[in-house]
């Protein structure tokens, strides 16, 4: 049995969760890593099992969605001159990964895949829930209230991140 120290904390799962094509997914690096075997270990597996993961549980990258990935994840900075372009792998992918697997760290990784989809899901339906009610409210108050609906839901917007200007100022000489 894997004890619960070893296993990864679920804030690097929630990290490594991408929304790609309009999918939550996992890469296969990251997974390997979780499942505590080779990358290309984990894809000669699904390779030999390719009738246990149609398209809604696996699909391979472009090259500009690995280069996306790439540069936005520091984690992921191994991959930028692999020749494979890698797997990405939706929740139902993760969980069959651990069946062909079969190992005792597969098995505990999986069920940590499973409750940060689970959790991801769950913030994002209390978030629309939120909405919701906040658009009841707003029909039923009058015009009074509108700053005040405006003012949560510009809290509830993620806010964009500040950016720095890259380069030196040039000073001229008196």
């Amino acid at each position: 049995m894997v004890s619960r120290e070893s296993l990864v904390p679920m804030e690097r799962i929630e990290r490594a969760i991408f929304v790609i094509r309009g999918q939550k997914v996992m890469l296969d690096a990251d997974l390997a890593e979780l499942y505590g075997v080779l990358t290309k270990v984990l894809n000669q597996a699904v390779k030999r099992n390719k009738e246990r993961f149609p398209v809604d549980f696996m699909f391979q990258l472009t090259k500009e969605e690995k280069d996306e990935v790439v540069t936005n994840c520091d984690h992921l900075k191994r991959l930028k001159f692999s020749p494979t372009l890698p797997h990405a792998f939706t929740e139902h992918g993760a969980i069959m990964l651990a069946t062909i697997l079969n190992s005792p760290v597969a098995v505990q990784a999986s069920i940590q895949v499973v409750r940060a989809f689970v959790r991801l899901r769950q913030m994002l339906a209390s978030n629309a829930d939120l909405a919701r009610k906040l658009d009841t409210l707003e029909r039923k108050y009058d015009a009074q209230f509108k700053v005040v609906f405006e003012a949560i839901r510009q809290l509830m917007t993620p806010p964009e991140p500040k950016r720095q200007q890259i380069g030196f100022i040039h000073k001229k000489r008196a």
